[in-house]
This record gives structure tokens, C-alpha cells and sequence, in this order.
């Protein structure tokens, strides 16, 4: 399902400047030809879009007239990224955790289907991947993701598998609807997720809900690292005693303020 299905009458204007963009983030320095190639819209159509995402800063052209996202872009994110309630108290623990665990901590949102990533922190050797800040993703594949998806109501999960499905992203990640739900009934109880090499081969992670007042997952913090470094105790027992008192704390400032 594409962003607009659900859309009464979508407006195509939007939808092909919307198009553009996401085209110039996976494939910057595109040049009109490019996207006239890629998409089933008139050269003449595309090139007002592009003249009009060039009058307002989001897209910008070089002296060889290809096109790349504007530095504009970036403050709307940041933006929104400032709108989030957990924001700032989530980076805080973030940096944290990652000082005394020496591996990768990400601070992701739960927007509609997907977990979007809003900030990390690493210690001294990081494992490094494809993960970016503002990246949306699936949440099955992901210990942040399954830890929300884990602590939603019923009906809002049973959407989520019908609209998203199970795609796989490795040999690991969980395709089966069956055993989808059985892994959230054991994340449930024991309040944290694992990924064990199901968005990236050979990497582990933890991640637990940050959940609001009424316990709806509104966001998660994962812990992550190497296969062959993070690993039995360490994974299964240190880092979820070690996250649960980051969220802990997390859920205290946001509930009852920093002099609680």
C-alpha cells in the first residue's frame, strides 16, 4: 500500500512533487532527463515541480543542472524531531547508555506503521550500518519496533500486519504471522525485545516501549552491537536490566517532572 491509498482524491500535484523528492534521497544529483526517465510524467510537469521545489530551498541544482534535496529539509526535521515529548529526556538516557554499554543506542518514534529513528549515541567500537537518522522502518524487524508493536492495542496491531505485512529483510526476520504473535505475548511478559540478526546478519539488539500514561507505546530505545560481542549474559540478562532502568527513568520525568 502506497502512503496515498488511504487517501480520498489525493491530490497528484503534491504526489508527484512528494515523488521527486523521495527519488532525489535515494539517488541525489539527478538531472530532469533522470527524472523523466524514472517517472510517467510529462518533462514539462516535472520540470515546473522542480522549479518551484528549487524557488522554495528544498531541492537545489548544480552548475551541471542536477538536483539534490535542499538544506531546508533539514530543519523541517529537526523540527518535528523537537516536537516529540520524549525527545529530549530519551537523548539524555541515550547518551547514557551508550557511555556505559560501549555499544550503539538509538532513540526511535512509533509514527503510524513504522519506527522512525531520531537519534544515537555509540560508545568505543560501534558496528556500523545502514541505520540513519530519520529513517523509517518496519517495525517487525527491529527490537525497538517489536517492543512497540508488542504493547499496542489489538485492532491497531491486527492493522499494521494487514497494511505492512511481514517483509523479510534478512534469513532471520520473522515472516509468519503465527510466530509473529507469539514472540509479542513473550515481549509482553518479560517488557523488552530481542532482534537476533533479523534486520541486519550479524547483529543483536534489545530494545524496549517507552510507553505514555495510558501504557500506548509512543516510542522505544534499542541497545545494539556485534553478534560475537553482544552475546549470552550480556544480552540476555546485563542490557535488559541495565535499558529497563534507562525507560524507567524516562517514564518518571515524563510523568511526574525532573524533581520527582
Amino acid at each position: 500500500m502506497t502512503p496515498t491509498d488511504s487517501v480520498n482524491r489525493p491530490v497528484k500535484t503534491t504526489e508527484y512533487s512528494i515523488q521527486i523528492l523521495e527519488s532525489l534521497k535515494s539517488t541525489p544529483g539527478q538531472s530532469l532527463a533522470d527524472l523523466t526517465a524514472e517517472f510517467d510524467i510529462a518533462r514539462s510537469t516535472i520540470h515546473r515541480h522542480l522549479l518551484t521545489l528549487e524557488a522554495n530551498d528544498l531541492i537545489v541544482r548544480d552548475d551541471d543542472g542536477r538536483f539534490s534535496l535542499g538544506l531546508r529539509l533539514l530543519d523541517f526535521g529537526r523540527r518535528s524531531r523537537e516536537y516529540v515529548e520524549f525527545f529530549d529526556v530519551g537523548r539524555q538516557q541515550v547518551d547514557r547508555l551508550a557511555e556505559t554499554t560501549g555499544e550503539k543506542v538509538w532513540l526511535v518514534a512509533k509514527e503510524d506503521d513504522h519506527s522512525v529513528h531520531l537519534y544515537k549515541a555509540h560508545g568505543d567500537n560501534p558496528l556500523e550500518t545502514s541505520a540513519q537518522v530519520g529513517q523509517r522502518r518496519n517495525l517487525h524487524q527491529l527490537a525497538a519496533g517489536k517492543s512497540m508493536l508488542a504493547f499496542l492495542p489489538d485492532d491497531e496491531l491486527d492493522e499494521i500486519v494487514e497494511r505492512r505485512g511481514l517483509e523479510e529483510q534478512t534469513d532471520s526476520t520473522i515472516t509468519s504471522e503465527d510466530e509473529l504473535r507469539e514472540e509479542l505475548d513473550a515481549i509482553r511478559d518479560r517488557g523488552y525485545a530481542f532482534n537476533i540478526g533479523e534486520s541486519v546478519t550479524g547483529l543483536n539488539a534489545i530494545g524496549a516501549p517507552i510507553r505514555d500514561e495510558d501504557g500506548y507505546p509512543v516510542g522505544a530505545i534499542s541497545i545494539s552491537g556485534p553478534a560475537h560481542r553482544v552475546k549470552d549474559s550480556f544480552l540476555t540478562e546485563e542490557l535488559p536490566d541495565t535499558l529497563l532502568a534507562a525507560i524507567d527513568e524516562i517514564h518518571i520525568s515524563l510523568r511526574y517532572g525532573t524533581n520527582a
